[in-house]
C-alpha cells in the first residue's frame, strides 16, 4: 500500500477527534460560557449540520480542481475551522465555528476516497479507503479520550488549537505524499457530478447508508445508559468502555476492507445481518458486565465491516463522476446520526426499556439489509437488459458466423 495513504489517514484522524471531543467536553464548555448542557448541545448537532451541507456542496463547487489542491483546502478550512473555535469569545462564534468545522468534512472523506482507489490496483480498492478511515477509527480510541484529558485539565480551547496542529500535519503530509498522477481534474466536472445522483443505483446505495448506520448510531447514541443502568458499570469505567468500540470498529474497517476486495456485495449483506443479530442481542448481553463490553466490541465490528463496502458502492454505481457521490455518502452517514439518535430515542421515551434504542436498531438494520436487497435486483435487471441489448445488436448487425462467434 502507498504511503501517500498516510496523508489522507492523518487527516482522518484529526477530523474523527474533533468530531467526537466535544461530546466528552460539553459541561467543561457550558460552564465556561455559563449556558445550560442542552444549549451547548447545539455545538454538536452545528458540526452534523455543517457536514451534512458541506459534503455534497464543496464536492459540487470544487469539481474541477486539482484533487491534491482540494484536499490541502479542505484540510486548511477545517484549521481555521479549529482555530476560531479555540478564540471564539462567545457561544454564537463558537456554534458558528464548529459549523465551519464541519464543512470539509465529509467532502474530505468523499474525495479522499476516490484519491485513495485511484493509488492502488483495482483489487486493493476498498483496502485502500479502508486505510483511510484507519485514522477515523483511531480516533476513537486514541485522539479523542486524550484530547478529553487535555480539555478537561489544560481548557477547551487548548483541545482545538491541538486539533489544529493535527490539521497543518495532515497538511504537510498531503503536500509531500499525495503524487501528482492523481491530482488531474475529474473529467466529469459539475455536470457530471450532478449527471451522477441522477442514477437510481446511487440513491439506493444512499439509502442502504442511512438504514444501515442509523442502526448504528440509534444504540450507540444511547451506549452510557445501557452500559450503567443495564450491565452495572460505574459511569466512570465509560469512557474506557468507549475506548473498546474504538478497537472493534477499528477490527470491522479493516476487516471489511480486506473482505470487500474478494467479493463487495456479499460482505456487505454479511456486516448488515451481523449488525441486526448483535443488536438484536443486547437486551441479553447487557445483563452482565463481561457480555456488555463484548456487546461493544461486537458493535464496533458489525458497523464497521459494512462500512467499507458502502463506500466503495457508491463510488462504484457513479463511475464517471464519483467524487459528489461519495462525498454525499458522507453526509448520509451523518443523517443516519441523526436519525438514528431520534429513531433511538423514541423506543426510550415510550417507556420500552433502557436497551430498547438497540432494539430499534435491529429494525433499521434489517430495512438496510431491505434496501441493499433491492439494489441488488436493480443491478441483476440492468445487467440482463445490457446483455439482452448486445445480443440484438449482434442479431442485426453481424453476418451470421461474426453472430455466433460473438455470443459464444
Amino acid at each position: 500500500m502507498p504511503l501517500a495513504l498516510l496523508a489522507l489517514a492523518v487527516g482522518a484522524f484529526g477530523i474523527g477527534t474533533t468530531e467526537f471531543v466535544m461530546m466528552g467536553l460539553l459541561p467543561d464548555v457550558a460552564a465556561d460560557l455559563r449556558i445550560s448542557l442542552p444549549t451547548a448541545g447545539h455545538l454538536v448537532s452545528a458540526y452534523a449540520l455543517g457536514v451534512v451541507i458541506g459534503a455534497p456542496l464543496l464536492a459540487a463547487v470544487t469539481a474541477r480542481m486539482r484533487r491534491r489542491t482540494l484536499l490541502v483546502s479542505l484540510m486548511a478550512l477545517f484549521v481555521a475551522g479549529n482555530a476560531l473555535s479555540a478564540l471564539a469569545p462567545g457561544y454564537d462564534w463558537l456554534l458558528a465555528a464548529r459549523f465551519l468545522s464541519g464543512l470539509p468534512h465529509g467532502a474530505f472523506f468523499g474525495v479522499g476516497a476516490v484519491v485513495a482507489t485511484g493509488l492502488v490496483a483495482p483489487e486493493r480498492k476498498a483496502r485502500s479507503v479502508s486505510l483511510m478511515f484507519l485514522g477515523l477509527t483511531v480516533a476513537n480510541i486514541a485522539g479523542v479520550p486524550v484530547a478529553t484529558l487535555v480539555g478537561q485539565h489544560l481548557g477547551w480551547r487548548v483541545t482545538f488549537l491541538g486539533v489544529s496542529a493535527i490539521g497543518l500535519a495532515a497538511i504537510a503530509s498531503l503536500v509531500l505524499l499525495i503524487p501528482r498522477e492523481v491530482t488531474g481534474s475529474p473529467a466529469a466536472g459539475l455536470r457530471g457530478e450532478l449527471r451522477a445522483l441522477k442514477s437510481l443505483p446511487v440513491w439506493l446505495a444512499l439509502g442502504t447508508t442511512v438504514a444501515g448506520f442509523g442502526a448504528l448510531f440509534a444504540a450507540y447514541s444511547y451506549i452510557t445508559p445501557m452500559l450503567t443502568d443495564a450491565a452495572g458499570y460505574a459511569g466512570s469505567s465509560v469512557t474506557l468502555l468507549l475506548g473498546l468500540f474504538g478497537v472493534g470498529a477499528t477490527i470491522g474497517n479493516l476487516l471489511g476492507g480486506r473482505l470487500a476486495d474478494h467479493a463487495m456485495r456479499r460482505t456487505l449483506f454479511a456486516g448488515l445481518v451481523s449488525l441486526a443479530a448483535v443488536l438484536a442481542l443486547f437486551p441479553v448481553l447487557m445483563r452482565t458486565q463481561w457480555s456488555g463490553a463484548l456487546a461493544v466490541v461486537l458493535l464496533g465490528i458489525a458497523a464497521f465491516v459494512a462500512g467499507n463496502p458502502l463506500n466503495l458502492m457508491v463510488m462504484e454505481k457513479a463511475t464517471a463522476a464519483p467524487s459528489l457521490a461519495s462525498s454525499a455518502n458522507q453526509a448520509a452517514f451523518n443523517l443516519a446520526n441523526a436519525g438514528g439518535a431520534w429513531i433511538g430515542g423514541l423506543a426510550l421515551a415510550a417507556g420500552f426499556g433502557v436497551t430498547s434504542p438497540a432494539l430499534a436498531g435491529a429494525v433499521l438494520a434489517v430495512l438496510g439489509l431491505a434496501v441493499a436487497g433491492v439494489a441488488y435486483g436493480v443491478d441483476r435487471r440492468r445487467a440482463s437488459a445490457g446483455v439482452t441489448g448486445r445480443e440484438r445488436i449482434v442479431a442485426t448487425h453481424l453476418p451470421e458466423p461474426a453472430q455466433a462467434a460473438a455470443r459464444r
